[in-house]
């Protein structure tokens, strides 16, 4: 009996089980709402499709998600995160298990998107993109505003009105979506965008940017919360403003943005000063700027009048100079004179002592020469410095208090200079005056007695000290004075007057004297 009833089973093949199952499992349950948490989410497969599953505290059920479905999500699928997904539930025969095709997805409450926000916010700051380091200052004054936000709502108005109001500044608007699936992909777009420009095409890059939009639910204003649109505003080497939502609202945007506004307007008032607060202070500052530099300027009047009266007149600083000069003028020719004249007293006294005549011409010609030059020296000394005075009182003329101290100091070296020349002039006159002088007496030594003395011969005086020229002069007892080369000696004479040998005189009876004296006679023993 079972085996009959065993043999007369209709029987189904495994295809066909399973597509019964998968007729009746459609039928039975069509369009379902579920709620779960997310599970095993890798992304997006290689064909785009989404596959992981739902869960709760007892069971699992696997979902998927065609490509087309999720890029029209608002809200895309996290690890972790509790949604409440729409969709059909199937199976799937190759591994014999059902599932539900996701149609929509929704966080399961404000709860779950607020406990996604704060994760995704960990996440993003342990990467630094929050860092107060990397955010950049503000310009001063734009000249080109960038502003991202939807072209045909109220803000892009109230942006305009606000920066027209305080200072007009040219703007650039990049239309993009603020609310939807797109917002997110649009807005970093749009920044990367006005980061790129590079001045070509008659596009200029901004120097500010502005992200705005006006106040919403958190859903509405989640696509400012997605993780491309804060590595954008994080990256952006334009400034960037965040006016996203009310004072209230905050989105990750707001923490990556170099700045938050609170509302666009006032996104509007951070971007540029007020242009009639701004004019006003430039002409604060330039009014002070002029009151300072009047009083400098007084204060450098009084001190110059001060330093004027504490100078003396000009006339009075080269009076003594002009004097000085004056006198040394005066006393250099007679100077000069009275030691011609000491020269020609002593070259008078030396010549009176000899009887060589061309000695005594030659010494008259030197001293004609001398009084000639002594009178050429004096005269220009005399026009050199009458041509310093003159030079002097042109001076002493155009002398003025700005220039009274270099002009000081120009006189200053011109008579020290003068006073060098004088005194070398004065010092090569006499060395040359004092060769000559030297050159005579060598001369005169050539042509002196003292020349024969030194061959041997003496020379013989009386007591009166006149030469003896003659035996016959000289008597007995008489005393004579004996000049030889090396110095004077004084005999007395004895016996007869024309001794028949030489004497040989006692060294007691002679004495010698210094070659100085010997023009003089001595005293006799």
């Amino acid at each position: 009996m079972a085996e009959s009833e065993a043999t007369n089973a209709t029987e189904y093949s495994v295809s066909e089980v399973s597509h019964a199952v998968k007729r009746t499992v459609e039928d039975a349950f069509g369009y379902v709402r579920v709620r779960g948490e997310i599970s095993g989410f890798r992304g997006q497969h290689g064909s785009g499709h989404a596959y992981f599953s739902m869960k709760d505290e007892k069971a699992r059920l696997e979902a998927v998600i065609w490509k087309g479905v999720y890029n029209r999500l608002k809200v895309k699928p996290e690890e972790g995160l509790e949604v409440i997904v729409t969709g059909k539930i199937t199976t799937y025969p190759g591994s014999s298990k059902y599932q539900i095709v996701i149609e929509s997805l929704e966080p399961a409450g404000v709860g779950a998107l607020m406990a996604l926000l704060e994760e995704r916010k960990k996440k993003l700051a342990a990467e630094g993109l929050f860092d107060p380091a990397r955010k950049q200052l503000l310009p001063y004054l734009p000249r080109v505003i960038g502003v991202i936000t939807s072209p045909t709502g109220a803000v892009i108005r109230d942006i305009m009105h606000r920066l027209d109001d305080r200072f007009p500044t040219h703007v650039l608007v990049w239309p993009a979506r603020v609310q939807g699936e797109t917002c997110g992909s649009e807005v970093a777009s749009a920044i990367r965008g006005f980061n790129a420009f590079d001045g070509t095409n008659g596009l200029v890059k901004p120097d500010v940017l502005i992200v705005a939009r006006g106040g919403g639910s958190l859903e509405d204003l989640w696509g400012f919360n997605d993780e491309e649109v804060v590595r954008a505003a994080a990256d952006s080497d334009i400034p960037l403003i965040s006016a996203v939502g009310h004072e209230t609202d905050w989105t990750l945007i707001d923490y990556a943005a170099d700045v938050r506004a609170p509302t666009p307007t006032g996104a509007a008032e951070m971007a540029v000063p007020v242009r009639a607060d701004l004019l006003a202070a430039l002409d604060d500052l330039n009014q002070r700027n002029k009151g300072a530099i009047g009083r400098h300027l007084e204060n450098r009047k009084n001190q110059l009048r001060g330093l004027a009266r504490a100078l003396p007149k000009p006339e009075n600083l080269l009076a003594l100079n002009r004097q000085r000069l004056d006198d040394a003028s005066d006393r250099l020719p007679r100077a000069a004179d009275h030691r011609l004249r000491d020269l020609q007293r002593r070259l008078e006294k030396v010549a009176s002592k000899h009887s060589i005549d061309a000695f005594a011409l030659k010494i008259s010609s030197y001293r004609q020469a001398l009084h000639g030059q002594s009178l050429k020296l004096g005269n220009a000394l005399q026009n050199r410095a009458v041509r310093e005075r003159s030079k002097l009182s042109t001076i002493a003329v155009r002398l003025s208090p700005t220039t009274l101290t270099r002009t000081l100091g120009h006189f200053r070296t011109d008579i020290s200079k003068l006073d060098q020349r004088a005194k070398r002039a004065g010092e090569i006159l006499i060395k040359n005056k004092r060769t000559d002088w030297e050159r005579l007496e060598r001369t005169l030594s050539l042509v002196s007695y003292q020349s024969v003395l030194e061959r041997g011969f003496a020379l013989v005086r009386d007591e009166d000290g006149k030469p003896v020229r003659k035996a016959s002069a000289i008597k007995a007892g008489d005393a004579y004075a004996l000049q030889l080369a090396d110095g004077q000696a004084e005999v007395i004479g004895k016996g007869s007057a024309t001794p028949t040998k030489p004497m040989k005189p006692k060294q007691s009876s002679i004495k010698k004297t210094s070659s100085s004296q010997d023009r003089s006679q001595g005293s006799l023993f």
